[in-house]
């Protein structure tokens, strides 16, 4: 599409949003439900689309980006309703007699731009929260996953007239183009590098955005934990979408006690979560492209791995690999962003608060023990975004959390409540009734009137 027909439909659709059907939250609700009767109809096309760019089997590919779409707009399909009204809120004596309430607002015109990793899921649930609270959207999904790309463009256009969803295709050069462009809000989902140039584009507009980037999460293994199971779920949040998932749990940090049985649960489970080894298993993921792979395998260090270490750069595949580590190695100084996981030791719980205090907040913490002190210990005393005891990952897949980071990590969130919210602005209003007109505020200012204001303002 030429930039001209770009700005030619963004403008209709700001035209549009005068008079636009999304006003009326039952609209909405049939706008989801004919979404939701489409991404059914071509969940083996999505599946597909999924396997060529990230060889997801059709297992992974529902679970973690078809299902959790069709759970989203089930969950926003029955709750809009309730979501659309206005909010009685209470009003003070001082302020008798009179109502207050908020009133939510669809901001308008919302640019959603997602990234390649989870491309389905990423693009299409922000977007369904968006529609959920009357906003038009111009979407634009990563060019590295084109294939996902392609079949979202057709999703849409079966779905949608341009003037309520438009999908904008293209790589970075397009991307740069609609960010000099005046949008009512911006989401943004990749990394916080990118964030950065979101956020000052968005401020030469003074565009309110949501940014939700990524980091090294961390997972904390205690000598109290059951190894076994920890082990388990541990290896299924790393080995997912090959650890290309923002709150992959990206490095153990272990009781140095517990760490040779920890490593041993960790080979075992890798062993019976995958019949055969990564690289031949054919539903095993794949990495993106090979400027991903060469990132990747560049922080393997030969020397320090336990387990894994191989890679095949024909099918783009690198085994989950297991390394020993310190904070200071390479492949602490970034996300890894793939099967790789680090592990390091602590001896005591106060180390692991004051060592994780220091360093950027993460998008998602995991903490793995049967103690509940350390739990409350470790949750309350390190700031993230969100989390997991004694799981990981699966925090994101419920519509009643919220879901975001905090500073590097992210600002704002969303899934159900919050993302509804995410996307409106809340008029605050107070109906002042007119039989009643109390005479305090007004000049001159008696005693007895200065009596009254200060008894009902304290």
């Amino acid at each position: 599409m030429e930039k001209t027909d770009i700005i030619k439909k963004i403008e209709e659709q700001k035209e549009n949003l005068k008079n636009s059907p999304l006003k009326n939250y039952k609209n909405r609700i049939k706008m989801l439900k004919v979404l939701r009767d489409n991404i059914t109809e071509m969940q083996d096309e999505i599946c597909e689309a999924l396997k060529l760019d990230l060889n997801k089997s059709k297992e992974e590919a529902y679970m973690c980006e078809i299902g959790l779409v069709l759970s989203e707009i089930s969950y926003m399909i029955k709750h809009i309703k309730k979501f659309a009204r206005p909010k009685t809120v209470y009003t003070p004596i001082s302020q008798f007699p009179s109502k207050s309430y908020k009133v939510p607002c669809a901001y308008g015109s919302v640019l959603i731009i997602s990234p390649w990793n989870y491309p389905f899921m990423l693009s299409i649930e922000p977007m369904v929260d968006a529609i959920s609270a009357g906003n038009s959207v111009v979407l634009k999904p990563s060019g590295t996953s084109k294939n996902v790309q392609m079949v979202i463009k057709k999703l849409i256009k079966k779905t949608f007239k341009q003037n309520e969803v438009l999908v904008v295709e293209g790589g970075r050069a397009e991307c740069d183009f609609l960010l000099e462009l005046d949008f009512d809000y911006i989401f943004f989902t990749g990394s916080a590098r990118v964030g950065k140039t979101i956020m000052q584009k968005a401020s030469e507009h003074f565009t309110p955005v949501t940014l939700e980037l990524g980091g090294k999460s961390p997972c904390i293994v205690d000598q109290t934990a059951n190894i076994e199971l920890s082990a388990r779920r541990i290896v299924f949040g790393k080995c997912l979408n090959a650890g290309q998932t923002c709150v992959a749990p990206d490095y153990i940090y272990c009781h140095k006690d517990i760490k040779e049985k920890l490593v041993n649960e960790l080979k075992k489970q890798i062993a019976l979560q995958y019949t055969s080894t990564p690289l031949e298993n054919e539903n095993f993921p794949k990495i993106i492209n090979e400027k991903q792979f060469d990132r990747i395998v560049n922080l393997i260090e030969e020397e320090k791995v336990l387990y894994g270490g191989k890679y095949d750069k024909n099918t783009l595949k690198i085994e989950p690999t297991i390394m020993e580590a310190n904070f200071n190695d390479k492949v602490m100084q970034e996300e890894i962003f793939g099967p790789i996981l680090p592990i390091i030791t602590f001896e005591s719980i106060n180390e692991v608060i004051e060592k994780l205090n220091t360093l950027d907040k993460p998008l998602a913490f995991y903490v793995f023990s049967s103690s509940k002190k350390n739990q409350n210990l470790l949750v309350n005393s390190c700031d993230f975004g969100g989390g997991c005891i004694n799981d990981v990952v699966i925090h994101l897949a419920t519509p009643h959390l919220a879901f975001g980071g905090i500073k590097q990590s992210g600002i704002g969130s969303y899934h159900g409540k919050a993302g509804f919210d995410a996307f409106s602005h809340f008029k605050n209003i107070l109906n002042k009734k007119t039989w009643l007109d109390l005479p305090m505020r007004y000049q001159p200012i008696t005693k007895t009137k200065d009596k009254l204001i200060k008894m009902f303002l304290k």
